[in-house]
């Protein structure tokens, strides 16, 4: 106030300089201050409207419930679900969400199972869910537990799932039928898919425009291009209009297969000028080609050597601003330099590509990662972290990545797990592995065999198992040494079931001498005399040379089982074998056997 009276006296004895009166002035230093002083204390002022009151009103009411409304979005606590499943034993896991305050709904859950937690751990939370009081799972939740198992290859899981489903009484759609019969054609089961349908429509379910796309598809890709024609007229015939998606199966199985499609529709005679007239009529029937669309194309034409189709598409690229995946855009860059066609317009397309160089000074050298590689967005953003030694920020944001299905780079997923293993974060390692597999992506051996290693010092032997079956799966051995010794190392654990489950994962060129020997000390340690003794009997009969180790490794089998009555039998067995094979050169597997188990020789 008082600086306020000063500034006043000032402007009174200069008023002939100014403008305007003293008065207005100090109206609108008044009315300043005021204002000012507004800031620091509410004013209650009397409303003039009715609709005033009403909304001052309804604000007081959404202050007082401020402390009642959730802290929490859904996104969040679904989120949270997914990590106590993903990060915790079910027994823990199992008591942290009987501590959640929240209601389980069908939503809920099913936007759990679609986070996709490990899938045990996602059987066993669908499991506990359908005893909670109040809650009974519907056929979104159902549908999306036969997603799990199918894509996991569990056939007969998702089998015993849609069963439930008929005994108990659930809705079953369009949609619940689509997904079986993708997963059961995808896994070879094409009779199974095509038998799925006739009963889809005998219950007078009627299909969509996906689940047509769908068994199109699985016809397609099982060779039958007769019946996957008839189902496109079928579907044409009921009214169901095609999607982009639905183009896209044909035009990739015609620019694919040497047999022709459209002979049967009397359409096209030519593989890639049905191609493009399927391309032109799709846009003329107002379904635009996307970006996945014209990825696969180029990439149908780059395997064919058709320049001149991929610089139809790339044309239409060109103006809808759509570009192509690094990898496609390498193959066509190199098909256009092999057939000495210029890469002017792939590289106008594409001028993030054409233009993109790997900055190494992002890359940790001692990383190991390539440096002529051309990462994503995503992959640099790892390398930083990795940089930074931010692993649990890695972490997280591998787990969004792989919920939304985006690729990395191999050699970087690598990276993640050796670090995570050097570091000993067992489920850092374990979480780039599931990755992999979620993502189809193929790291190198020695990195499935660090984290093998990690896991067995971990005595996490169920991962253990996961990780050698992703190995098989992506064609990789693990070695008949190796897995004897994994083996042998699950039977002094005390894990038969992780140990019987390895060895049907091998193939029957890696079930050496070694590998059946190792499976029996297993059981024989684990107390199942009679199921040591099954399988050394079927590896007789299979024809496998026995080695003198597992002469002495069943014979110290029995006897600590107690089973002496058998042991001399065995015995005699043992001493024959071993004054003939005196007489022989004994083979390599025979050797790798009695150096693996050479303890037991002095029995």
């Amino acid at each position: 106030m008082l600086a306020t009276r000063g500034a006043h006296r000032f402007f009174k004895k200069h008023q002939p300089f100014l403008g305007f009166p003293v008065k207005s002035f100090y109206w609108f230093s008044k009315t300043t201050i005021n204002h000012v002083h507004s800031f620091m204390q509410p004013k209650q002022k009397k409303p003039v409207r009715q609709v005033n009151r009403l909304a001052r009103k309804s604000t007081k009411f959404f202050q007082k419930q401020d402390i009642d409304l959730p802290k929490d979005f859904m996104r969040d606590t679904i989120t949270r679900i997914s990590h106590i499943l993903r990060f915790s034993t079910w027994d823990s896991a199992q008591e942290q969400l009987m501590k959640l305050t929240i209601k389980w709904d069908s939503y809920t859950v099913n936007q759990v199972l679609k986070t996709h937690p490990p899938m045990e751990k996602a059987w066993l939370f669908f499991s506990w869910t359908s005893k909670l009081e109040g809650f009974k799972h519907d056929q979104f939740t159902y549908t999306t537990m036969l997603d799990i198992f199918g894509e996991a290859g569990r056939i007969s899981s998702m089998k015993y799932v849609f069963e439930e489903m008929q005994d108990k009484g659930i809705k079953i759609d369009a949609v619940t039928y689509t997904s079986l019969l993708h997963w059961l054609s995808n896994h070879g089961y094409i009779d199974e898919s095509i038998k799925l349908w006739q009963d889809m429509k005998d219950k007078g379910c009627v299909p969509n425009v996906v689940s047509y796309t769908a068994y199109m598809k699985c016809l397609f890709d099982h060779n039958r291009v007769k019946e996957g024609a008839k189902i496109y007229k079928e579907m044409l015939q009921s009214g169901c209009s095609p999607n982009c998606h639905t183009y896209t199966v044909l035009m990739e199985h015609l620019a694919s297969s040497e047999s022709h499609l459209y002979m049967y529709c009397n359409w096209f005679s030519g593989q890639f000028d049905g191609v493009l007239e399927i391309f032109i009529k799709m846009q003329d029937a107002g379904v635009q080609p996307d970006k996945a669309t014209c990825n696969i194309l180029v990439e149908k034409c780059c395997k064919a050597g058709e320049t001149q189709a991929m610089m139809n598409i790339l044309h239409y690229m060109k103006e809808k601003f759509l570009v192509l995946r690094y990898s496609v855009y390498q193959e066509a860059f190199h098909t256009l330099k092999m057939a000495g066609v210029s890469d002017r317009l792939l590289r106008d397309v594409n001028r993030h590509l054409s233009l993109e160089k790997f900055n190494k000074d992002q890359v940790d050298e001692s990383d190991g990662t390539a440096e002529s590689s051309c990462f994503t967005l995503d992959d640099r953003m790892i390398l930083y972290l990795l940089n930074k030694q931010s692993l649990l920020a890695v972490d997280y944001l591998l787990d969004s990545m792989m919920n939304k299905r985006l690729k990395l780079d191999p050699a970087i997923v690598s990276t993640v797990v050796e670090v995570n293993c050097n570091r000993g974060r067992v489920n850092g390692a374990f979480l780039a592995f599931e990755v992999c597999v979620k993502l189809g992506i193929v790291i190198e051996r020695i990195t499935y065999l660090i984290m093998v290693g990690e896991l067995i010092r971990a005595n996490s032997f169920s991962r253990v198992v996961d990780v050698v079956e992703a190995m098989v799966v992506a064609g990789l051995s693990l070695g008949s040494e190796l897995s004897a010794l994994l083996i042998h190392r699950l039977g002094c654990a005390r894990e038969p079931t992780s140990a019987e489950k390895l060895f049907s994962i091998l193939t029957d060129q890696q079930k050496s001498i070694a590998v059946y020997t190792a499976l029996i000390n297993t059981y024989f340690t684990c107390g199942n005399a009679d199921k040591g003794l099954e399988i050394f009997e079927t590896m007789r009969k299979q024809g496998k040379n026995v080695a003198l180790s597992t002469y002495c490794v069943l014979l110290n089998g029995l006897e600590r089982n107690g089973l002496f009555d058998k042991v001399q039998c065995y015995r005699k067995e043992k001493k024959t074998f071993k004054s003939e094979s005196c007489s022989r050169e004994m083979s390599m597997e025979e050797t790798v056997c009695d150096l693996l188990f050479a303890g037991y020789l002095g029995d």
